[in-house]
């Protein structure tokens, strides 16, 4: 079952449909990376902009946590160049 919520890209109120276990892996990359769900939101959109928002994030959650896999629990980068690297993953 997938869940809706609005969200603020570049200050512009969106709605989101995501499965639950996606918006808990973006809370928890927001706790880690010291990021607001908005402003973590606009960072994916704003740099993968060729796809939809829903498929951006879910692309993000789940190179996040791949590389969070690979490189350790204990991986702690600066919060915005973290949440660059991560999203930057492949397109």
């Amino acid at each position: 079952m997938y869940q809706l919520r609005n969200v603020r890209i570049e200050g512009r109120r969106t709605s989101l449909r995501l499965a639950p276990e996606f918006w808990l892996g973006l809370d928890e990359i927001g706790r880690r990376e010291r990021f607001a769900l908005h402003d973590l939101c606009s960072v994916i959109r704003r740099r993968d902009p060729q796809r939809s928002l829903a498929s951006a994030v879910r692309v993000f959650v789940t190179f996040y946590f791949r590389e969070l896999a690979h490189t350790g629990a204990d991986h702690r980068a600066p919060p915005r160049a973290a949440a660059d690297a991560h999203v930057a993953g492949p397109a």
